[in-house]
């Protein structure tokens, strides 16, 4: 079908001769829900369209042949005129880019896809409502509620094209929002949440929202910080994701050709001599494509903690000979060896909900300030809150445990909690 935007920027680029470059358009429409507690504040449907264009320049510098670069954003109502001001101007900015000289992937036209999603069996405003019924299914006391939420169910048709013959595109649906819970006494605190699913989630977000009442709830009722010292650690749902993600970054070409990791296949991430679990992880394609327009499959990341692959776009990859796999969105790791009742069965401390918690991918340390923890002294149970919780992963992850239940999210499905002994708490 043609396109008189694609058609047009394609024509400027040929009438400035300009042959290597690379385009993306992504027509996204949605479906949005804005609530004030349970009431409805304001339902919008949008249908918006986001075109970018980047172009190349080929030139020597020292004697050695460079590739510069720079990325526009281009519009239906933009004229040919305009186009083509915007178009020279980026290919001067280009010249500035003094990249080594690289080869863009290759390719060729393929029917569009649509990813498989249960979220395109209704309407995205029927969707958007089911959610709206799971989230405030839990939501029945007076004192700890849902005071505000936002749900975003998008479908978005996207296209790329580039100068070496790639020209494909995909649907996918993907359903997102936030949400804040309140409690009001003994005293008045709120907890951020955020969700993001590929498929319609309910009984996932419907047991988010209630652990999340229930946090805020607690952390109204904690008052102390833990005492100073080393504890054995548990973290659950989006934190034991922050910890995984360590060895996705060090094992990106990104971060091994400019030598900020030392890792290469057949590395053994987690170090020798492995007390805890070892780590299988899988790559998996929640898209057809990159956005390099390079085609993505699941592959194997590690397995029982050795490295299998060096993943990353294009550029790094031609840099380092190997293949290049796209940037990958998502991944999967296969359960612990321990349930999660059986972690709590010695002393812990397991934190709930953190400030800010952080995994450095470059110095391996990770941590935050505590906002509620859940403190078992072998005999009872105790509500935290404050201090702060840090270690490193190259010393403690060779002891890592993790829980045979999982937690499913668009960017990560996988354990729904680790268990880290002597991490150090900074408290009172």
């Amino acid at each position: 079908m043609a396109d008189l935007l694609i058609d047009r920027v394609k024509e400027v680029l040929q009438e400035n001769n300009i042959s290597v470059y690379h385009m993306e358009d992504t027509c996204t429409e949605g479906a949005e829900l804005y609530f004030i507690r349970k009431h409805m504040d304001m339902r919008r449907m949008k249908k918006v369209r986001h075109t970018t264009v980047t172009v190349y320049r080929d030139f020597e510098k020292d004697g050695t042949k460079r590739r510069g670069y720079a990325e526009i954003s281009v519009a239906e109502y933009m004229s040919k005129e305009e186009l083509n001001q915007k178009i020279k101007d980026a290919y001067f900015a280009a010249s500035f880019i003094t990249n080594q000289w690289y080869e863009l992937p290759e390719g060729g036209y393929e029917e569009p896809v649509v990813v498989e999603s249960t979220l395109a069996t209704l309407s995205l405003q029927e969707v958007a409502l089911k959610l709206a019924e799971a989230l405030y299914a839990v939501d029945t006391e007076e004192d700890t509620f849902v005071n505000s939420a936002e749900i975003f169910v998008d479908k978005s048709v996207k296209r790329i094209w580039n100068s070496n013959g790639i020209d494909v595109g995909y649907t996918k649906y993907k359903a997102n929002g936030e949400f804040v819970a309140q409690c009001v006494t003994p005293q008045d605190v709120e907890t951020y949440q955020s969700f993001s699913y590929d498929d319609l989630e309910l009984e996932s977000l419907t047991k988010k929202v209630q652990e999340t009442l229930q946090m805020t709830k607690d952390r109204a009722q904690a008052k102390n910080a833990p005492k100073a010292g080393e504890y054995r650690l548990i973290l659950s749902n989006q934190n034991v994701a922050s910890i995984v993600s360590y060895y996705l970054s060090r094992s990106s070409s990104g971060m091994i050709y400019p030598k900020y990791s030392n890792y290469e296949v057949g590395t053994q991430v987690q170090g020798e001599d492995v007390t805890g679990d070892k780590l299988t992880v899988t790559l998996v394609a929640d898209v057809p494509y990159s956005g390099e327009g390079i085609k993505m499959k699941d592959r194997l990341l590690l397995e029982e903690s050795e490295l299998k692959l060096i993943h990353g776009g294009n550029r790094m990859a031609r840099y380092m000979n190997i293949e290049a796999t796209g940037f990958y969105g998502k991944h999967r790791m296969e359960p612990g060896s321990v349930s999660f009742e059986e972690m709590k069965k010695e002393p812990y401390l397991h934190v709930v909900n953190f400030s800010d918690f952080q995994m450095d991918a470059y110095s391996g340390y990770f941590g935050g300030e505590i906002r509620l923890g859940y403190l078992f002294d072998g005999e009872t149970v105790s509500l935290v809150t404050g201090g702060s919780v840090n270690g490193s992963i190259l010393e403690l992850g060779k002891a890592m445990k993790f829980s045979k239940e999982m937690q499913k999210e668009a960017g990560f499905e996988g354990p729904y909690a680790v268990c880290i002994d002597k991490v150090s708490v900074a408290g009172e």
